[in-house]
């Protein structure tokens, strides 16, 4: 599991994508969110704009990661 720190209350999560360099673009962002299987707190998430906070566990593929 990797660790995100992030200095705001939340990040949105295409925002997330980019942070960590998984998605070059926000356009990339977006097809991925609809593309791959992408779970936030082991449910499906489909909202780019959903905001990330302190604790959440976001799951892409193989890759586990948690924001701190």
């Amino acid at each position: 599991m990797k660790k995100v720190r992030i200095d705001t209350e939340f990040i949105k999560l295409d925002q997330f994508l980019k942070w960590t360099g998984i998605a070059d673009r926000g356009s990339d962002a977006k097809t991925m969110i609809n593309e791959v299987n992408i779970k936030v707190n082991g449910q499906r998430e489909l909202k780019r704009g959903r905001k990330l906070k302190k604790g959440d566990i976001i799951e892409i593929g193989e890759r586990t990661f948690i924001i701190e």
